[in-house]
This record gives structure tokens, C-alpha cells and sequence, in this order.
């Protein structure tokens, strides 16, 4: 199994923990850690291949449902032993979001050969996720929260792009994306690095303008 695909699998196991997480937080019954688990492990590749006009990667290998359900049910009987959830839950995001962010660029980038594709796919593949998990829950969204995140996955996946344009061997651009995408998102979390915020300002008054 290549690099590219192991990186796959353990994407969409750990977005999938973040969802059942999220169902956990909720005090959902199992349907409920099936669902969150497949929408946050599954989505963002399902919006990757929809836009490459691809067939769906997990209608055409279900494996990947069944490690979402695998998940699922794995968390539904340990959750309660996890002591700070949230914390759990970012971190594990943040994993999920680099490994996604590589595998999105790379499928981008075999199918199109285009670098700014690879670039959207791999964000896109990363954090789209998440997003629909924070919506379903009912949680804060990722994209609402000061911190870095998704800059996290333009880092992972601009960095393997680069490296792939450079001619380095797979499993290095791999690597290389992979950690620019964690410690990125990982440097947010733990120092709460952030881009300053828009400040409103009053507008112009109509006499000013004449």
C-alpha cells in the first residue's frame, strides 16, 4: 500500500473519530455516531470527487464506510473514558486535517496536473468535514474560531505541491505536507496563533465624497 493511500485511511479513521466525538459530546445514540462519523470521515473527499467529476471514492470502495462505522462504534464504548473530549477532538482534527490536505492535493494533482487545483483539492478535502460535523452538532465552527485552521491545510497542501513540482520522491512531499499542515494547526492550538481580526470603521459620509 503507497504512502498516498495509507494516509487516506487514516484521514478518514480520524475524521470519523471527531465525529463520533462530536455525537459523543451530544449524547447521541449510536445511529446518531454512525451518522456524524460518516459525514465528517467521508465528506470532504465525497466534494473532491464530485468537483473532479470522479466517481465517489467510497461508493466505489466501501471499505471506507466501514472504517467509519468501525469508529463509530469503537468511540460509542470508549468515549466516556476520553477525560477531556474537546481538547481530543481538536488535536485529532488536526491530524485528520493533514493527512486530508495531502490526499486531496495529490488526487487533484494526478487527475489535473494543474498546481492551483491540487491546492483547492487538498483544502477543500481537509476541512470540508469538519465544517458539515461543527454544522450537524451543532458546535462552534471551525471557520468561526480565531485560531488557524484552515491556512493549516493551504500549508499541507501547497507544501506537498510544491515538493511533487520539485521532483522529490512521493513519500517525502508526502511528509513534508503532512507536517507543515500539523504543526501549522497544531501551533494554533497550542500557542492560539491567529491572523489579527477585521476591525469595522465608520464609512464615508455623503458630503464626503463630493
Amino acid at each position: 500500500m503507497n504512502p498516498i493511500a495509507l494516509l487516506d485511511y487514516a484521514g478518514v479513521a480520524v475524521f470519523a473519530a471527531t465525529g463520533a466525538l462530536a455525537a459523543s459530546r451530544k449524547q447521541l445514540d449510536i445511529i446518531g455516531f454512525l451518522f456524524l462519523a460518516s459525514v465528517t470521515g467521508i465528506g470532504g473527499g465525497t466534494l473532491r470527487d464530485v468537483i473532479l467529476n470522479l466517481p465517489v471514492f467510497w461508493v466505489a470502495n466501501s471499505g471506507y464506510v466501514l472504517i467509519c462505522a468501525v469508529v463509530a462504534v469503537l468511540v460509542f464504548f470508549s468515549a466516556h473514558r476520553v477525560e477531556s473530549r474537546w481538547k481530543w477532538l481538536l488535536w485529532l482534527d488536526a491530524i485528520g486535517l493533514a493527512a486530508f490536505s495531502v490526499m486531496g492535493a495529490a488526487k487533484g494533482l494526478a487527475i489535473t496536473g494543474s498546481p492551483v487545483v491540487s491546492v483547492i483539492t487538498g483544502v477543500l478535502t481537509a476541512t470540508f468535514g469538519g465544517i458539515l460535523r461543527d454544522l450537524l452538532a451543532g458546535e462552534p465552527s471551525v471557520l468561526l474560531r480565531p485560531e488557524i485552521y484552515v491556512t493549516a491545510a493551504l500549508a499541507g497542501a501547497g507544501l506537498y505541491t510544491l515538493g511533487d513540482l520539485a521532483g522529490l520522491p512521493p513519500l517525502a512531499s508526502n511528509l513534508a505536507g503532512f507536517a507543515a499542515a500539523f504543526l501549522v494547526r497544531g501551533g494554533a492550538l497550542k500557542f492560539g496563533w491567529s491572523f489579527p481580526p477585521y476591525k469595522g470603521r465608520p464609512g464615508r459620509r455623503p458630503e464626503d465624497i463630493l
